[in-house]
């Protein structure tokens, strides 16, 4: 990883372009990471991971006006956390083995770097189902989740197949375990965490159907259910409906 940086009380937002050598192959991989102004690495702050969605890489949560994305943004700001966006294997991720990888490596030394209180995992579309997969695998590391339009269920999904297939390692019909595995409605006992949805009825790319059946499944193990979903949505997430979701968590993690 990248030399470790020490700031004390910065008057504005300081952003890093960070590159890493990748444990999981060997490879050079890249997460922005934004630091809120007024930043002291002897004070406890949250953090926010964004997850960006299929055909985007880790600059998209940082700088597109739309609202999953400025709604994360002002959140960070308002709390002062600090905002990690990654590119966890870019623009077809789908959260396989290699993504998988890297977010552990990424949360890691983080707590190393800094001291790190709560972290809060967030994605938009593919990073919303991202987020779910990563947290049913990795609940240990996540203390709250938001999932913005993804899905739960990967199994019988049935859009971007070729992508996800070239991430997992195979088709559904190959490796069935491993599709099993990454798809959250299989694991609701997971997500004792507070966990914010929003999703769409008339979303197509990602329909809303396994996000609204887990959240259901989570509610006898989780006390902070939010469900946000619009008759009339589609595949995408408003300014203000993004910042009730992420808002719905913290608040939750005060309790």
């Amino acid at each position: 990883m990248s030399q470790q940086f020490s700031y004390l009380a910065q008057a504005k937002e300081v952003m890093r372009d960070v590159s890493f050598k990748a444990n999981y192959d060997g490879s050079q991989q890249k997460y922005i990471e934004l630091l809120p102004a007024g930043f002291d690495n002897l004070q406890r702050h949250d953090v926010l991971i964004t997850l960006h969605g299929h055909g985007s890489d880790r600059w998209q949560f940082i700088k597109q006006p739309r609202g999953e994305c400025a709604g994360a943004r002002q959140v960070a700001k308002r709390h002062k956390m600090i905002l990690i966006s990654p590119d966890y294997r870019a623009k077809t991720s789908w959260m396989g083995p290699a993504a998988e990888a890297d977010l552990v490596q990424i949360i890691d030394t983080l707590k190393t770097q800094y001291r790190v209180d709560k972290i809060i995992l967030l994605g938009g579309s593919m990073g919303a189902t991202g987020a779910l997969t990563f947290t049913a695998l990795h609940a240990n590391l996540i203390d709250g989740v938001v999932a913005l339009n993804g899905t739960a269920d990967l199994v019988h999904y049935q859009n971007f197949r070729a992508a996800i297939a070239a991430s997992f390692g195979g088709t559904p019909a190959e490796i069935p375990d491993e599709y099993k595995r990454r798809s959250a409605i299989y694991f609701p006992h997971k997500f004792t965490m507070p966990i914010a949805c929003t999703t769409g009825a008339k979303d197509s790319v990602v329909p809303p159907q396994s996000v609204l059946k887990l959240l259901e499944q989570v509610k006898p193990f989780s006390k902070h259910v939010l469900s946000i979903h619009r008759p009339t949505g589609g595949h995408n997430t408003t300014l203000a409906d993004t910042i009730q979701a992420i808002e719905f968590v913290l608040t939750a993690l005060q309790d």
